[in-house]
């Protein structure tokens, strides 16, 4: 999810309920509150709990909230804020991988800090994210088997890029009927989604989340092998202009949709100038474009 910010700075949280019943009404079977998109490392722990608390309220146990709760320093701080983070009513909390380890120690210190974080929140349901920043630490599926076999593991947001890494830890997480994993990386969605997926957890759905939950729904569909191609081939040519001065580039989209979001951002993602919005302006051009192929419908706002 993106958080709305006021032109000022301040979080919008009139914005914030909109945004939130914008993805419902894409179909959203999910949200990822307080992740990498909403400028999560420029928030303080109050913001963010404010945050989660709002998404929570506005979903009203319609559909799950995971949200991150792990930010760095001592293990038992860590573990402090995601209980604080859990009593917001998410159903799953979030470790950043690169955060429970530097980038210079070794996976047996990562793993030890992750059983030291579960024994330190109780009962508490995790998940993990391979965050980007402040490094990404990829999980390998060993790794992964060793922490959902523990029963307290149920989501795991992939950032590998790589569909034979996907494979290999939906292959062995497979007996675990709780635990899901969401793919990342649009270029593969449709491969990752037939190799068992849970689902998609993308920046794209910050653009167009009912096209997600469209492919999401129908891509095994051997009546619809010609759009979802569509589809596909669409996330792939558009990849990196989606990702230019994201998520500035995702607001100013959105406003273009009717969303009353401002593109006010702490984060500096660099400068989003003319020429970056035509790009953003052909891209809603080749959308709308592309809806009438595959016969869907935008959300209307």
């Amino acid at each position: 999810m993106l958080t709305p910010f006021t032109d000022t700075g301040k979080i919008d949280f009139d914005a914030l309920t909109s945004l939130t019943e914008y993805y419902l009404q894409a179909g959203a079977s999910g949200l990822f509150a307080n992740c990498l998109s909403s400028e999560m490392f420029e928030l303080d722990n109050e913001e963010r709990i404010a945050i989660i608390n709002q998404v929570v309220k506005a979903t009203n146990g319609t559909v799950p909230v995971v949200a991150t709760g792990t930010f760095g320093g001592p293990v038992e701080d860590q573990a402090n804020f995601v209980k604080e983070v859990y009593d917001t009513g998410v159903q799953a909390v979030i470790a950043i991988t690169g955060l429970l380890a530097g980038n210079d120690e070794s996976n047996a210190v990562f793993n030890q800090r992750v059983e030291q974080l579960l024994q330190l929140t109780d009962n508490v349901p995790l998940g993990f994210y391979e965050c980007p920043v402040p490094y990404k630490r990829v999980l390998s599926a060993q790794q992964l088997q060793q922490f959902v076999s523990t029963g307290r593991v149920i989501y795991h947001k992939d950032t590998s890029l790589d569909i034979a890494q996907i494979k290999a830890k939906i292959e062995v997480t497979q007996p675990f009927k709780s635990f899901g994993l969401y793919d990342a990386y649009m270029a593969h969605s449709v491969e990752s989604l037939k190799a068992g997926s849970a689902g998609l957890s993308c920046i794209q759905g910050n653009y167009f989340p009912e096209l997600i939950v469209w492919l999401c729904n129908n891509y095994n569909d051997a009546s619809l092998v010609k759009e979802v191609d569509l589809v596909q081939q669409f996330l792939v040519d558009h990849m990196d202009v989606m990702h230019d001065v994201y998520p500035t580039s995702s607001k100013y989209y959105l406003q273009m949709r009717g969303i009353h979001i401002s593109t006010f951002m702490r984060r500096d993602v660099g400068d989003f100038n003319l020429k970056k919005k035509q790009g953003i302006d052909k891209l809603y051009q080749n959308y709308e474009r592309l809806l009438q192929q595959i016969q869907i419908n935008q959300v209307s706002i």
